[in-house]
């Protein structure tokens, strides 16, 4: 047993076919099936079921992944310790965040830590706050950064930052520098899609007024930068994170409106999975935030 099988053996859990595995890694599959016998012969058990013509994981393939993934994950990162040790710099980051955390916050910051740390090769995935969260589940980034509440045990969340949402519509609309949040009714209001936790924010806003079942006419469209330019065009006008809307306030090219009573604050969260050590890059990264 080593940890190439282990390796392997979480690729194929993964994957749920032994051709597939053997395609990501270009090997052939009689050299995937090798190993994962190897570590049923080391454990005294199999592994996967192979009945009716279909891979499946069998109860102590099952108990073992977790065990594999953290081995796997350990060894990687006592890799690139060492390599530090010896002079090999080779350090590498992958942050997964959410749309508008990575279009609008991380650019910034991750320039900032790049000129600090020029060492660490950053790489950046943006998706929504489920995609992000199954992503770092399967060790595919190192680190999560969401707007979303997170509520699974097996991530360690922390709060990064803070983020206000405020009502925006077009310079020229009718409303006064305040409204009562019943006009609401009278507008087109447009959301992101269904998933996205800015949309669950404002919608959970809107229920606890009240309101929510009684708005007829709304918009859903897939990012910020289309909503902003919709409500720039004055086809409605929508609820949206401060910091995404900061050089359009400051243009004149969207107004704020204040609704009475009513104040948006939300927390923004770094997400990591439990795990006994961090990459050294990771490290660095969680230092820079914390003194930022």
């Amino acid at each position: 047993m080593n940890i190439e099988s282990l390796k392997m053996f979480c690729l194929v859990v993964e994957e749920g076919s032994i051709s597939q595995a053997a395609r990501l890694s270009f090997v052939s599959q009689p050299a995937v099936t090798r190993q994962i016998h190897q570590l049923e012969d080391a454990y005294g058990t199999l592994l996967f079921d192979r009945t009716d013509g279909k891979l499946r994981v069998s109860e102590a393939g099952k108990m073992l992944y977790p065990f594999a993934k953290a081995i796997v994950g350990d060894f990687s990162r006592s890799k690139e310790v060492i390599k530090q040790v010896m002079g090999e710099n080779n350090l590498n980051l992958n942050v997964g965040a959410t749309f508008t955390i990575g279009e609008y916050l991380l650019p910034s910051l991750l320039g900032k830590f790049k000129k600090k740390m020029p060492e660490v090769r950053v790489s950046l995935t943006i998706k929504n706050t489920p995609g992000v969260l199954e992503d770092l589940a399967n060790d595919v980034i190192d680190m999560a950064l969401v707007e979303g509440i997170v509520e699974s045990s097996d991530f360690i969340v922390e709060e990064f930052a803070d983020d206000e949402l405020i009502l925006v519509c077009s310079p020229d609309h009718s409303w006064d520098e305040q409204i009562p949040i019943e006009e609401l009714l009278n507008e087109r209001m447009i959301l992101r899609e269904s998933g996205s936790g800015t949309r669950l924010i404002v919608e959970n806003m809107l229920r606890e007024n009240g309101i929510l079942d009684k708005i007829d006419s709304y918009m859903e469209l897939g990012s910020t930068q289309a909503i902003k330019s919709a409500v720039e065009a004055g086809l409605g006008i929508s609820i949206l994170p401060r910091l995404t809307v900061e050089r359009e306030l400051q243009l004149n090219l969207l107004h704020k409106i204040d609704i009475d009573g009513v104040a948006i604050m939300r927390k923004l969260w770094l997400v990591k999975k439990r795990q006994r050590f961090n990459k050294t890059g990771v490290s660095y990264f969680l230092q820079f935030i914390q003194n930022d």
